[in-house]
């Protein structure tokens, strides 16, 4: 079903987020960018998980 493929990839969004968040703590010389772009795939993957919650089959 496409909206389980669609939540395996938000989960790997949260992961890439996480890393990137905790490369941006070891390196502050590109901690704010590394922050910023952390920032939105979290953002992205919020917004497809809106999306499934949305016009994905609904629990009964």
């Amino acid at each position: 079903m496409p909206f389980q493929a669609i939540l395996r990839e938000v989960d790997q969004l949260h992961s890439v987020s996480t890393h990137l968040e905790a490369l941006a703590e070891r390196h502050p010389s590109v901690s704010e960018p590394l922050t910023t772009i952390a920032e939105s795939i979290q953002n992205t993957a919020t917004l497809l998980e809106v999306l499934v919650a949305t016009k994905g089959p609904k629990p009964i």
